[in-house]
């Protein structure tokens, strides 16, 4: 667990959502519609509470919080895959947002690295992050933290 007790800085824990936590996980998904400046994606057809206890009971889907008296500061929500070349698994973040009042405080780095210690645990290779050209703080954070790689990315319909 990550905590932060500085003066001017709420202290906050960092901590894997499991099945009970489905309030933080609207939480967290209103914190991404609004960092995203996506609502309706991560709000209009919201999830009933079964979908989301399921979800999160599932070992391979990780939803990760930082929070401060009962609210949601920050957060990620990764995936942990298994690879057909090498008996080996990555993990992919598919988002990591922080609430813009909390920002620039370590807690987006904290996130991280709490992921860094439940994927040495499971023996995972490699953690994967995208990151949008001209997110200068997301690039950099992620440059802090590991290499840059320039792929392409493609969104393909399942027709």
């Amino acid at each position: 667990m990550a905590r932060l007790g500085l003066m001017s800085r709420p202290t906050y824990t960092v901590r894997r959502l499991g099945p009970d936590d489905i309030a933080l996980l609207r939480a967290l998904n209103a914190l991404f519609g609004e960092a995203f400046a996506e609502p309706a994606t991560y709000g209009a057809a919201r999830p009933d509470d079964a979908y989301l206890r399921d979800l999160l009971g599932k070992d391979h889907v990780l939803a990760l919080v930082a929070v401060a008296e009962g609210g949601v500061l920050g957060g990620l929500v990764a995936y942990e895959l298994d690879k057909f070349e090498q008996a080996r698994r990555e993990m992919y973040i598919y988002d990591l947002a922080v609430d813009a009042s909390h920002r620039r405080r370590g807690i987006a780095t904290a996130l991280i690295r709490h992921l860094q210690g439940i994927a040495r645990e499971r023996g995972v290779w490699m953690i994967y992050v995208q990151a949008d050209y001209g997110d200068d703080p997301a690039i950099a954070l992620y440059e802090k933290l590991g290499l840059r790689e320039e792929v392409l990315h493609f969104d393909i319909p399942p027709d």
